[in-house]
């Protein structure tokens, strides 16, 4: 009955937490639960809960007992972006998150445990102008701007306790994520590769980018509406760690976590070059009429169409198509050390430091598109429908020190409080708004009530203030995002039980 009940349990957990995640430090949240959050998300140096399982496998050989925890937390982050054509806040969302575990003593030096987390992720919802969307009139069509990414973990711990001081553990999760990604998509004119004149090598790029005074449609990149959805991927992350606690006073934890390289597949793309080949096609006409002067728009709208018929591009067929899509991406191996330091019976002071090794994992986000059945796009592309889109993330390692304290101010009342800075990952060349995870510092507030010597309530809030970040003058994600701004401040609010199961 035990074990279906936890079953049950888990099934709950992994439906509070399919949502959408909003990045505390890159993609990953300051902390899992009520507890951990209440004090900015110290844990590894200190063992008093389940979310050990993840922050330091090792610590849960310390617990007093077998403990129950399930936790909700709700986000409401807010987004803004700000380029020449838009000053806009982002669509105000709000997100229930949530994570279970159990933790078992079996024995005196083996314990073990299992739960689900929500590791984070970030996301962002727009409606925008960009430059090239306009109506016949030239007003601005604003167009949909989405982003999701979030990752959670089903873990298994284990932990052996050396010592009475000392213990080792490991984790093993199976982490699934999502995501999605709905933007008009710049590229560079090179990716069409199709050609023109076999005899020069004269392909659709250059015909693209070739200034006009030469013949060319003088663009310095395309653009494309993309959305990008149905992206699933299922992997598994290791975890080891030590935990050190020679007295009641004082601990210390070490924490190491590998890479975990995602493969998201069986994904569609849309794909609609319409509006920029609409563009081109005014190029064309324009230039007929400078150099043509009698004939009429009609007649010069019948001339550009023959143009691109003798390019092999039938443009009654359209630009726009369908695609099997696969996205690579990871998410960083981590090192972290944390301590705990008894100042008084009745007051605790935590601190944790974190690497994250961002650099390598969030360097290029490799998007591959297959089974494109439009000819006007093969042909431009050179290509059997295929297309290989490395959007580039460019994000810097980063360091996140967090500092916690608790009060122990009744019998039944724990107070906590604490700050955490990371230093923001993304560079300027590649911040943008759909990306938002550039919040820096984090304030957090939080208690615990003990209902009875079995169950206590836990609750906490935190706060990352809002911080803007200005893009470079040639920002590599798009002329659009060229000295925008895209800023983010987040406000969570967690709500936990706790159930201490004694010995027996």
């Amino acid at each position: 009955m035990k074990y279906k009940l936890l079953s049950r349990l888990l099934l709950i957990g992994l439906l509070l937490v399919e949502s959408k995640a909003f990045s505390q430090n890159g993609t990953q949240l300051i902390g899992y639960d009520a507890v951990t959050s209440g004090r900015a998300g110290t844990s590894v140096g200190y063992f008093d809960n389940t979310s050990l399982i993840m922050n330091n496998p090792a610590g849960i050989s310390f617990l007093s007992s077998s403990q129950l925890d399930v936790s909700t937390s709700f986000m409401a982050p807010t987004v803004y972006f700000k380029n020449t054509i838009n000053d806009s806040k982002g669509k105000n969302n709000i997100f229930p998150l949530g994570c279970i575990s159990y933790v078992h003593q079996k024995a005196k030096k083996i314990t073990y445990g299992i739960g689900i987390f929500t590791q984070g992720g970030m996301g962002a919802d727009f409606t925008l102008n960009q430059s090239l969307y306009k109506d016949p009139s030239g007003n601005y069509v604003p167009q949909s701007y989405h982003s999701k990414f979030a990752v959670m973990h089903g873990a298994g711990t284990i932990s052996y306790k050396i010592n009475s001081a000392l213990s080792i553990g490991v984790t093993a999760s199976l982490v699934y994520s999502q995501i999605e990604f709905a933007m008009p998509m710049s590229m560079p004119p090179a990716m069409l590769r199709g050609v023109i004149n076999p005899t020069t090598g004269f392909t659709f790029g250059n015909l693209f980018s070739a200034p006009t005074s030469s013949g060319g449609l003088g663009y310095n990149e395309l653009v494309a509406s993309a959305n990008m959805n149905g992206l699933n991927s299922w992997e598994f992350n290791g975890r080891i760690g030590i935990a050190y606690k020679p007295s009641d006073k004082f601990s210390l934890g070490l924490m190491y976590s590998l890479p975990i390289n995602l493969e998201y597949n069986n994904g569609s793309a849309q794909m609609d070059m319409t509006a920029q080949m609409n563009d081109a096609f005014g190029k064309v006409v324009s230039g007929i009429l400078q150099q043509y002067p009698s004939l009429t728009p009609a007649q010069a709208q019948s001339a550009a169409m023959n143009q691109f018929a003798t390019l092999g591009i039938d443009l009654t067929k359209g630009v726009a198509d369908k695609y099997a899509t696969n996205v690579k991406l990871a998410l960083p191996q981590s090192i972290v050390a944390g301590a705990s330091f008894a100042a008084s019976n009745k007051v605790r002071l935590l601190m944790d430091v974190q690497w994250l090794n961002w650099s390598t994992s969030f360097n290029t986000m490799n998007i591959n598109l297959s089974g494109g059945t439009n000819p006007n796009i093969n042909k431009m592309l050179g290509t059997n429908g295929t297309i290989q889109i490395p959007f580039p993330l460019n994000w810097e390692n980063s360091v996140v020190v967090k500092l916690g304290a608790e009060l122990k101010a009744s019998e039944k009342l724990d107070l906590r409080c604490g700050y955490a800075y990371g230093n923001n990952p993304i560079p300027e060349s590649t911040v943008f708004a759909l990306f938002p995870a550039v919040v820096q510092h984090h304030v957090s507030v939080g208690a615990t009530y003990k209902v009875s010597h079995a169950i206590a309530i836990n609750v906490a809030y935190e706060h990352a203030f809002k911080n803007t970040e200005t893009a470079s003058a040639n920002s590599y994600i798009g002329s659009q995002f060229n000295n925008s701004q895209s800023a983010l401040l987040n406000n969570i609010y967690h709500l936990s039980l706790s159930w201490y199961i004694p010995k027996k």
